[in-house]
């Protein structure tokens, strides 16, 4: 009984459409494409200024074991991270998605550091919102 009902089931029921595949190239309206190597690179004026004391949080934060992604360099250490940035044709910081590096609290203040240099922004001319790509250093003595 129970064989001949999932036998009609199958029958009856509706064949679902192939899924649609979105090209990794192509960004959806709230997340950045999968390569971000075709990204525009995001300018930042004044960088040096923008991002003088940000590595002291980040430093702790590997102190505190809560992050292992630092390496060591001849000049003490250092942790690198990318991130995505969506931008209105005005300028403004629509979202800043980080690229996971299992240190959660790092990817986030990362994103609030872009967040604070929005004055700082220079954005290409453009029709409509725009993703871009950008790294930060956060680099300490050892």
């Amino acid at each position: 009984m129970i064989a001949a009902l999932l036998l009609l089931a199958q029958a009856v029921a509706p064949i679902a459409p192939p899924p649609i595949l979105v090209p990794s190239t192509v960004a959806t309206a709230g997340m950045p494409p999968q390569d971000w190597t075709a990204l525009p690179v995001l300018r930042i004026r004044k960088q040096a200024s923008t991002l003088a004391n940000t590595s002291a949080y980040v430093h702790g934060e590997v102190m505190a074991g809560r992050c292992v992604k630092a390496i060591r360099t001849m000049q003490g250490w250092s942790l690198t991270l990318d991130l995505a940035v969506l931008m209105t044709p005005d300028g403004r910081v629509r979202r800043v998605t980080p690229r996971a590096i299992d240190c959660p609290t790092v990817e986030q203040y990362a994103a609030g550091v872009i967040l604070g240099a929005r004055d700082s922004i220079d954005v290409v001319d453009t029709d409509s919102d725009t993703w871009y790509r950008t790294s930060l250093t956060f680099a300490w003595g050892a």
